[in-house]
């Protein structure tokens, strides 16, 4: 069984209202186990012997049955979702404010990554880092004033995207990693490192200590 984290873009927006009860429902009358949900955007953790593709498929149809305009489905493992806050390079930085950290997850790796757009896009003041299928970012002054939007990135990659600030994406872990703890599940299919067999504790460890580097004043 492995955990899984599911992000949903386009979910209770522009007329796609649905409520995070049906939600939940929905995710258990197709075979989803100990199914939980985080705000209203549409963050769902869950367990599932399935594939994370055929996941995908299988709620996107789901829930477009339900839906006035499409919604885009992105999942990754509990032990991915680890390694992608483990592996932000803006976390180095001393004396970062982590507020200001989002992460966009594409839907697959794109096979042209036009990073001298991206680089357009984000100028002098924003910073982006694109590792395999995330695209790190750091708006200094506020995510809805960047140029790297997720519209933007879809566009320039030409690949399905949502994006998450940190404190979700914290959250999400954190929320796989006490399934994990209460459930004895493990974080199978993840990558092989520090970050397959973390418990909440350890999970939370890694969280903490990026917020005490990031928030420390510089020397």
């Amino acid at each position: 069984m492995t955990v899984y984290v599911a992000m949903l873009r386009g979910f209770n927006v522009g007329g796609n209202s649905l409520r995070m009860d049906w939600l939940r429902q929905a995710c258990e009358d197709i075979g989803l186990q100990n199914v939980r949900t985080y705000v209203q955007s549409g963050n769902i953790v869950f367990s599932s012997r399935l594939s994370a593709l055929k996941l995908a498929q299988t709620l996107r149809a789901t829930i477009d049955a339900q839906t006035r305009l499409p919604v885009a489905v992105v999942i990754r493992s509990a032990s991915e979702i680890a390694k992608i806050i483990a592996g932000n390079p803006f976390l180095k930085q001393k004396g970062l404010d982590i507020t200001k950290l989002h992460v966009t997850f594409l839907a697959k790796a794109p096979s042209k990554p036009a990073l001298d757009k991206l680089d357009a896009l984000a100028g002098t003041r924003d910073e982006y880092r694109l590792v395999s299928r995330e695209v790190y970012l750091h708006c200094p002054i506020n995510y809805g004033e960047t140029k790297l939007s997720n519209t933007a990135i879809e566009k320039v990659l030409s690949v399905g995207a949502t994006t998450r600030n940190w404190k979700t994406v914290t959250t999400l872990c954190e929320m796989a990693a006490e399934y994990r703890s209460d459930h004895t599940a493990s974080f199978r299919d993840g990558p092989k490192d520090q970050t397959r067999n973390l418990d909440v504790g350890g999970i939370r460890k890694i969280i903490s200590g990026f917020r005490v580097r990031a928030t420390r004043a510089p020397e």
